[in-house]
């Protein structure tokens, strides 16, 4: 080998070397990111994008008549260049102050908030925004024992429940029964916000009457039962609303769409819905062994009770019927005609 091939060799070797050296350099030597962590060793939230703000958005889909709590709104940073006059940004807005308005308009999930979508209690047309298409605002008089000691606050579901004296011959009949279900709070003597005090805690505040929302034909029956008995408001657990709405899908009550962009608004529609379907009751003798389990009858009173040997009664029919003896009987059959004779009893 000639020294001239020779040297280039050399050469070859000592450019691969420098080059080979010069990049492993730039791969040790610049460091890792490493996560920020805090104090107690729980890693540290990403850094907010430069020139960004915070805005007020929706954590979920809000549609229209949602009563706004706690759980709907979060300040999450927003580029500086889109925040418009109209969105609530922190520092210079209270999302606690927002907590009983009503969404005017549909807000998406992600969303920036805006002063123009939200009716704020005391505004004109607030309740017409709150309701659902189709239902009803209607109010009902309770006292502070019947509305759960002013724990029940708007957005709240309630059932309603009628307490009556049913009088006859005799003590009268005490029953209890719950009538509707479901029902979604509005507002509570005109208020429609929880009130706190200095240390954020909320102030109980009693009220005389509960606005809720109905169907046109429960509004009905909401103003029947105020002339019947006194009402009382039973407040309603979230997951009992949602159990009630997986019974109504499995039994074919509600027939949920196919088309997935349409379940979930029809779901929370449903989930929302009064009944009026509900059979629970209560009598005095489920209470006390002294009170009545069935309706008392007035004796001589058309249909009622009416004056009966030692071995017959009479029960009541329907009205203007003639009263149907009980007891020993004899069917005596002439014709076409029937009648129940009832026997003395005597040997």
């Amino acid at each position: 080998m000639d020294a001239r091939r020779l040297l280039l060799l050399v050469g070859a070797l000592v450019v691969a070397a420098i080059t080979a050296f010069m990049a492993r350099s730039l791969v040790v030597g610049s460091p890792a990111p490493v996560a920020g962590a805090m104090p107690n060793g729980v890693a540290a939230p990403p850094a907010a994008p430069v020139n960004t703000t915070e805005v007020l958005v929706a954590k979920r889909a809000l549609p229209v008549g949602t009563i706004l709590d706690p759980t709907a709104l979060e300040f999450r940073p927003w580029p500086k260049d889109l925040v418009q006059g109209a969105y609530y940004v922190r520092g210079q807005s209270e999302p606690a102050k927002l907590q009983g308005t009503v969404v005017r308009f549909a807000i998406p999930a992600g969303q920036p908030v805006t002063q123009g979508a939200l009716v704020k209690p005391g505004d004109r047309g607030f309740l017409a925004a709150a309701l659902g298409p189709g239902m009803r605002a209607v109010t009902v008089p309770v006292s502070a024992q019947s509305a759960v000691a002013g724990f029940v606050f708007p957005g709240d579901h309630i059932d309603l429940i009628l307490t009556q004296t049913v009088n006859g011959d005799g003590p009268p009949l005490r029953a209890s029964e719950t009538v509707l279900r479901n029902l979604r709070v509005l507002a509570t003597d005109q208020r429609t916000d929880k009130q706190t005090d200095d240390k954020g805690k909320t102030v109980v505040v009693g009220y005389s009457t509960v606005t809720v929302e109905a169907t046109p034909k429960i509004a009905e029956k909401i103003a029947v039962a105020q002339t019947v008995g006194s009402l009382s408001l039973s407040l309603r657990s979230i997951a009992d609303t949602q159990s009630d709405l997986d019974e109504a899908i499995a039994s074919g009550a509600v027939t949920v769409p196919d088309d997935p962009k349409k379940e979930k608004a029809f779901l929370a529609r449903a989930a929302s819905r009064p009944q009026d379907d509900g059979d629970s009751y209560v009598t005095g003798a489920d209470v006390s062994r002294f009170q009545r389990r069935t309706v008392p009858a007035k004796e001589g009173a058309p249909g009622g009770m009416a004056p009966a040997g030692p071995a017959s009664a009479v029960v009541s029919g329907y009205p203007g019927a003639a009263p149907q003896p009980i007891g020993p009987v004899v069917r005596v059959v002439r014709g076409s005609d029937a009648s129940l004779v009832p026997v003395s009893g005597k040997n």
